[in-house]
């Protein structure tokens, strides 16, 4: 295979103080690249600003006058990691490239891990998922509600690589498959893993942040649950069927043991307390199953109404 052109592609909100640094680093990782004759030299960077409102594109601005390799896009608001990925992805498919890599701006993942994705991709793999090691960086809570991500996605039939984030190498076919997504809420873990295309896995050390904060938060990280669960199983669906089954049972079955008391025993029910309990339960497990059939109608409703997935302000090319 001839020597591909590599493109990196790095999400960024309000990564003032970490971005040249990391920019500075991928480009140790693409001339080490370049020098071992594993890419191309018009390989590059795509940063892409996902509505920061600090200095960062003023910062990418900057990089780009400096080295046309440096690329970039940036959006009118904040429209989430997941979109900025996409839109870098799609970015880096216009251009042109053979393969792209998705790395976060404060490069926790070790960028060094690249040049095992590349040998993967050279052996004819079109997606090559970067797994970490362990956790070690991450705090208890963290830790637990990722387990649980993990978990109940694969209960729920999509099979994502535990410990795996966004971290990945995608063919230049891959991006075509990709552009025939049209879906605005696309949940890039789940197409990646559904699409079927050859896969493997690079495992890799995760690092503390250079500087700043995390700009993920449980809220965030909830969404982007929902948005997997909803996006690539209806099992939640099937499981609000069953429950409402039971629930009728149950129902049926305490009726007829009033009727009985009524009837043959002649004692009639009380138990104040026992009534409220139940009504209590039953109309909870009510709500919660309005709950999940409303996520799934919130997401016919953003998808019916066909808003773009972002709005580019600036591109820098």
């Amino acid at each position: 295979m001839n020597k591909p052109q590599l493109a990196i592609i790095i999400p960024c909100y309000n990564e003032e103080l970490c971005i040249k640094n990391t920019v500075e680093k991928l480009f140790e990782v693409i001339n080490d690249l370049i020098s071992k004759g594993k890419i191309r030299e018009d390989s590059y960077l795509y940063l892409i600003d996902d509505g920061s409102k600090d200095s960062t594109w003023s910062i990418i601005e900057e990089l780009h006058s400096g080295n046309n390799l440096v690329k970039g896009t940036k959006f009118l608001r904040n429209y989430g990691n997941q979109k900025a990925i996409i839109a870098g992805l799609e970015s880096v498919r216009e251009i042109g490239c053979d393969c792209v890599v998705s790395i976060d701006a404060d490069l926790q993942q070790d960028e060094w891990a690249i040049e095992r994705f590349l040998d993967e991709f050279q052996k004819g793999y079109d997606i090559v998922y970067g797994i970490r090691n362990n956790r070690k960086t991450d705090s208890f809570f963290k830790k637990f509600t990722a387990l649980a991500f993990y978990k109940t996605m694969n209960l729920l039939g999509v099979n994502i690589p535990p410990n795996h984030s966004d971290y990945r190498l995608i063919s230049k076919r891959a991006l075509e498959i990709l552009n025939l997504y049209p879906e605005k809420l696309l949940f890039l873990r789940g197409f990646f893993h559904e699409v079927g295309l050859k896969s493997t896995s690079v495992k890799f050390d995760v690092k503390p942040r250079m500087a700043g904060e995390s700009k993920f938060n449980f809220a965030s990280l909830m969404a982007l649950a929902l948005n997997g669960i909803t996006s690539y199983s209806i099992v939640p669906l099937r499981m609000v069927a069953v429950l409402g089954f039971f629930m009728a049972l149950i129902g049926f079955v305490v009726g007829l043991e009033a009727v009985f008391e009524k009837i043959f025993l002649h004692n009639s029910p009380n138990g104040w307390a026992t009534v409220v309990v139940l009504l209590s339960v039953f109309g909870g497990i009510q709500l919660f199953c309005l709950g999940i059939i409303g996520e799934y109608v919130g997401q016919l409703y953003k998808e019916v109404k066909s808003r773009p997935r972002y709005i580019k302000d600036i591109e820098l090319k």
